[in-house]
């Protein structure tokens, strides 16, 4: 995988069922940016499963990978979440939750069953889902006065650039979207022109 991709989902997956020994597994994907959003899936499933003994996750954040958290929800230490987790790696995805709800079948599994069922439900849950890579992009914001356009346009153009917003007055502003592994080009071509001047937008 290169350095300015990454994969994702769009939309939740399908709903996906592991049994082991009577107990059942209900394995469920979301695609999540931000906190709040795992949040709300969680408290929806358990709303939906309020009989299920366990709502067991893992969800992982950002375009690098950066952030990432299980959760074993009462199951003994580290049999849950982590396997969850560890399928997430597996399938390399981000901006995701996870979860897997467990119905007990009244057999206990014992630790090793519990990972196993757990890495096998995310499993499932996973390959029921739509995954697809997405490039990370970096924002500019070039600033210029109006006798700069033409010089401006045409590096646009030929390097055809992706403009995501123009303001075009006596001082002019154009917005535009690269992949990451360009944008160090594509600053040095607008930073080299005269009168015209190029940032980032963080």
């Amino acid at each position: 995988m290169t350095s300015d991709t990454y994969k994702t989902i769009e939309k939740p997956g399908k709903e996906t069922l592991y049994r082991e020994k009577g107990s059942r597994f209900l394995g469920y994907t979301f695609p999540v940016k931000n906190e709040k959003e795992i949040e709300a899936y969680l408290n929806q499933l358990r709303e939906e499963h309020h009989k299920a003994r366990h709502v067991c996750y893992a969800w992982q954040l950002g375009k690098n990978y950066d952030r990432f958290r299980a959760n074993d929800d009462g199951e003994p230490s580290n049999s849950a979440g982590m396997p969850i987790y560890g399928q997430i790696q597996a399938f390399e995805v981000t901006n995701i939750l996870v979860a897997s709800v467990r119905y007990f079948g009244g057999t206990k599994l014992g630790v090793g069953g519990l990972i196993t069922a757990y890495k096998e439900s995310a499993k499932l849950a996973l390959e029921a889902s739509e995954i697809i890579t997405k490039t990370i992009d970096v924002e500019f914001r070039i600033s210029f006065d109006y006798p700069e356009m033409s010089k401006v346009m045409e590096i646009v153009n030929r390097e055809n650039l992706n403009v995501i917003n123009q303001i075009l007055e006596l001082d002019c502003q154009i917005f535009i979207q690269v992949r990451k592994k360009e944008a160090e080009k594509v600053f040095n071509l607008f930073d080299s022109v005269y009168k015209v001047e190029i940032e980032e937008v963080i």
